[in-house]
């Protein structure tokens, strides 16, 4: 996987970078200052938001988890929690953070509160999945523990069985892409997952949650958030057999505020363009959802798939994070 870490987390905060300027916009407004999406410039001093932020706070998690021995759902709850809770109390948290976030990671503050009751089970907001990449970066998880953290690491503040699912398939893609699977393949591989996964409670990472929702099983609870997810890989592959990178994205995948929608839409736009990744993010950027979010995701994708050599130095060296982002990088490569 040489460089391919380095190129995730990269390009995950370039993502992001882009996004940031155009979040809240409209297509015909971000067309006023930049009309061609091909041409949409990275600000000089590319700040980035939560979405980097959180990344950030999951991935120095897991490491001091992983540091402890083999990765468990204890060792993982307590390293993560501690990271989420630093970044809600942190001053530097004021990019137009999710409501959602902040108010389970207020929540999971209180040491001796458990953290299923500190989630927020009604929500599946983006905002457990567009952090998750580093979860796909880890050689050494068994296949099992990367499905288990990633849905963990989702629960902690977004525990509707969607963003889990979610989480799951956005580590599974970056893991898949950085072992080499080509991108052509990645719809179908995801889908796979998803159904052979479909009823499967991963009880030892989640514990009680499910009681915490109205579904009368685990099972029932957990397959309610997958039909989510296929339900949206099926808008995926009918854009991916039209494809039209001119449109804006978000026309046939969602507009990504929600975990499934971001997760599409970000493959969307790296699907269409999964050799050009400069103009896969700046496509992601240029739309009129949550462009942050997939961008993003976008970024990850792309950069899981061809490496660290995908970002031009120009703009690697004006990312905000950047000596955290390639020392962990490094790390993971």
């Amino acid at each position: 996987m040489g460089g391919k870490a380095t190129g995730a987390l990269l390009g995950l905060a370039i993502g992001d970078a882009l996004g940031k300027p155009t979040e809240f916009d409209d297509v015909e407004q971000i067309a006023w200052q930049w009309p061609d999406w091909r041409q949409l410039p990275l600000p000089p001093q590319a700040l980035v938001t939560d979405d980097t932020q959180m990344t950030l706070a999951l991935a120095r998690g897991l490491r001091t988890a992983l540091a402890g021995g083999p990765l468990t759902p204890p060792r993982l709850e307590r390293a993560v929690r501690e990271e989420f809770v630093d970044w809600w109390r942190s001053p530097q948290n004021n990019r137009a953070p999710g409501m959602t976030c902040l108010r389970s990671c207020q929540r999971l503050s209180t040491p001796e509160r458990r953290w299923q009751t500190a989630s927020d089970v009604g929500s599946k907001g983006c905002g457990a999945n567009m952090r998750v990449a580093p979860i796909g970066l880890v050689r050494e998880l068994t296949p099992d523990q990367a499905a288990g953290a990633a849905q963990l690491q989702s629960a902690l503040t977004h525990g509707h069985p969607t963003a889990l699912a979610a989480s799951d398939l956005t580590a599974y893609a970056v893991r898949r892409l950085a072992e080499g699977l080509a991108p052509a393949e990645l719809p179908a591989t995801l889908r796979d997952h998803a159904l052979a996964n479909r009823t499967r409670y991963h009880a030892s990472w989640l514990g009680d949650l499910a009681d915490h929702a109205q579904d009368r099983s685990p099972e029932q609870f957990v397959a309610r958030g997958w039909d989510d997810c296929l339900a949206v890989l099926d808008r995926l592959d009918a854009a991916l057999a039209a494809p039209d990178v001119e449109a804006d994205p978000c026309l046939a995948t969602g507009e990504g505020w929600i975990a499934e929608e971001a997760l599409a839409t970000g493959l969307l736009c790296f699907l269409l363009l999964p050799d050009d990744p400069m103009a896969a993010v700046r496509r992601a950027a240029y739309s009129c959802g949550d462009s942050d979010s997939i961008a993003c995701l976008t970024g990850a994708f792309a950069g899981a798939h061809l490496g660290a050599g995908a970002w031009p130095a120009d703009w690697v060296e004006r990312i905000e994070y950047r000596d955290e982002l390639l020392e962990l990088g490094t790390l993971w490569d």
